[in-house]
């Protein structure tokens, strides 16, 4: 594999971070805080007509063709930027399960409006507090019943893709059957819901088994989301510290603020490693992917936790206040720290991916 981007990937980065830089300054994420939105739809519609959304979508549904390690390129400027869009639960999860379980048909009608943006999409795997992989969702004769909570993005999503045991399916969410609660959420600019089925029509998706490579895929793309907002904090701390004044010396000349400072950049740099990796194994070696994904996933939720704690830590007491941007890091953090899972889960993971190691890790 190779250690670096390659050119085009980089312009591909250079671009998203351009984009993304001049419509989703902090001042604009505040905004839509107060206005109660759930996400920017504006951007939205521009990443479509960009090409971004259909990534990793088949060239003959729409997408671009491109690879898992391009796709992280833009999830990393995603969050770097901390955009308020649903392109992890859209893009990452529900598009990439139609395309590894769903139909010819499935496919052809669903991914091309998916890679323009037209129709935003959640998945709902979870059911509350346990693990991510909870049965109890039943589909009997086209019939869905059953509760999924918490569901990212799913006040937004118009299609939904559930988890019904180890098998998947595709609902519609504008029918009766379906209802929407939001939820509480930590992260003000991704929402969650409690869904609730009640004899909704649901149509299963053929493919089966696909949900431990789709899950490894996904944490993969958090890995780089994780990478793309550690590295923001750690500019942000480090712009912080060169300009704050502390009895007559820049608070970056203290010896403690840069051990701070250069443990959060080596843990990026793991991270970032560990991330590249995982994008190269989903594409070149699957046999790699499940350990290839849980370091990833592992190491980038480090990364990601003491980026934002320190970066808090070297603003002071003015980091914790909302006028600062410190806040919009950590609560992403808090949020990507269990999304697809939490740290036990893909610890247990990255064990049993261990050769002569399945099965042992409990």
């Amino acid at each position: 594999m190779d250690f670096d981007l390659s050119d085009e990937q980089k312009m591909l980065a250079e671009q998203a971070r351009g984009l993304l830089a001049e419509r989703t300054p902090y001042d604009h994420l505040r905004k839509l805080i107060d206005g109660g939105a759930e996400w920017d739809e504006a951007l939205w519609r521009e990443l479509g007509a960009m090409g971004f959304l259909g990534a990793n979508i088949p060239e003959a549904h729409g997408g671009l063709g491109m690879t898992e390690l391009d796709l992280g390129v833009i999830s990393q400027e995603l969050g770097r930027a901390n955009a308020a869009v649903p392109f992890f639960s859209s893009i990452v999860l529900a598009a990439d399960a139609i395309r590894l379980a769903g139909s010819a048909a499935q496919q052809a009608e669903w991914l091309p409006k998916l890679a323009s943006g037209e129709v935003v999409a959640c998945f709902a795997s979870a059911e509350g507090p346990g693990p991510v992989l909870g049965p109890g969702t039943v589909l009997a004769q086209g019939k869905l019943t059953g509760t999924k909570q918490p569901v990212a993005d799913a006040g937004i999503a118009s299609l939904a893709v559930v988890q019904v045991g180890e098998g998947l399916a595709l609902v519609r969410l504008d029918q009766p059957g379906v209802t929407r609660t939001r939820l509480d959420s930590f992260d003000q600019l991704r929402a969650h819901y409690r869904i609730d089925f009640a004899g909704a029509e649901a149509e299963a998706m053929p493919g089966q088994g696909v949900l431990p490579t789709l899950l490894d895929r996904a944490a993969v793309q958090a890995a780089f989301e994780a990478v793309g907002g550690s590295e923001a904090c750690l500019q942000m701390g480090l712009g912080y510290v060169k300009d704050r004044q502390m009895f007559g010396r820049p608070l970056a000349s203290y010896q403690a603020i840069k051990h701070k400072l250069a443990d959060v950049a080596v843990g990026i740099e793991l991270a970032k490693s560990n991330a590249y990796f995982g994008g190269w194994a989903a594409e070149a070696s699957p046999a790699d992917l499940p350990a290839a994904a849980a370091a990833a996933r592992l190491t980038a939720i480090k990364a990601f936790e003491l980026a934002a704690r320190e970066n808090l830590q070297v603003h002071g007491g003015i980091g914790y206040t909302f006028e600062a941007n410190c806040h919009f890091y950590y609560r992403r953090e808090r949020m990507l720290a269990v999304i697809v899972g939490n740290r036990g889960y893909w610890a247990n993971r990255l064990l049993n991916a261990q050769p002569g190691a399945q099965g042992k890790a409990a």
